[in-house]
């Protein structure tokens, strides 16, 4: 059923949770994942434009996706990474069309109104413009 699944990360400890549960779920379905990040800092939003260097920030965040793949490799699953760079949800949504994906698995922060406003942005924007299933895992609370 979830033959593939393109899983969106933060580059936060709240990306735990979500790992733990679409660790378990490609297990029983024997799921091809795809981890995905999208880099909106200044240089990843006009990197192409501007013709600039890749910026810390964006050597951290390849570095941690491959940590992240590496230990799921481990557990026998198939990982694929990939860093986008831009609007994190015009970049998820593009990705996972373009992929063919069976489900889009992201993590909530569980804001409450205020925090909604300003963090819910690119779930609320996946959720409504796709037509594959998302999965919404609630991070650990800090």
């Amino acid at each position: 059923m979830y033959r593939k699944i393109l899983v969106a990360l933060e580059c936060e400890p709240a990306d735990r949770n979500l790992l733990d549960h679409v660790t378990m779920l490609a297990r029983q379905m024997h799921s091809e994942l795809l981890l995905l990040h999208v880099a909106d800092g200044y240089a990843a939003r006009h990197f192409h434009q501007l013709a600039l260097a890749e910026s810390d920030e964006m050597k951290a965040d390849r570095a941690y996706l491959e940590a992240a793949a590496t230990r799921l490799r481990a557990c026998g699953l198939t990982v694929h990474t990939q860093l986008a760079l831009g609007e994190p949800s015009k970049e998820i949504l593009k990705v996972a069309a373009a992929g063919r994906f069976d489900l889009i698995a992201m993590g909530s922060h569980g804001h409450r109104f205020f925090g909604d406003l300003f963090h819910g942005s690119t779930i609320r924007e996946v959720r409504h413009k796709t037509t594959i299933p998302v999965l919404l895992v609630r991070g650990e609370k800090s």
